[in-house]
């Protein structure tokens, strides 16, 4: 099964990450993925930018158009990783990310449509 681990966080995750070392934590990912990658679990994962982001919403066939990732949350998706195991495997994983201590991850199973 495939499961993508929602990585989320506010300021004061990014604070607490800086203070332990950004550079460590990249690491973290680093290793981390090196290692799904040689078991085969990993299939993919990026970290995102509130840069440039917008929210698109359409009402009565109107887009309005608000700058920024804000979603009226206190967290911001700032990552993922989509794994191919099994759910426990894939909570093993989450609770491994560096933001885990600081941040919710969220674990979704893919839908895939073209299946009955």
């Amino acid at each position: 099964m495939k499961y993508m681990l929602l990585i989320y966080g506010n300021t004061d995750t990014w604070d607490a990450l800086h203070a332990a070392g950004i550079e460590q934590v990249l690491d973290q990912h680093r290793v981390l993925a090196e290692e799904l990658k040689a078991n085969g679990e990993y299939v993919d994962g990026i970290g995102l930018t509130t840069a440039s982001a917008r929210v698109v919403r359409v009402n009565d066939g109107i887009p309005a158009v608000t700058d920024g990732p804000f979603t009226e949350a206190k967290e911001v998706l700032a990552g993922y990783y989509l794994v191919e195991c099994s759910l426990e495997r894939a909570t093993e994983i989450a609770a491994r990310l560096p933001e885990a201590p600081y941040s919710p991850i969220e674990i979704r199973a893919l839908t895939d449509p073209m299946e009955d």
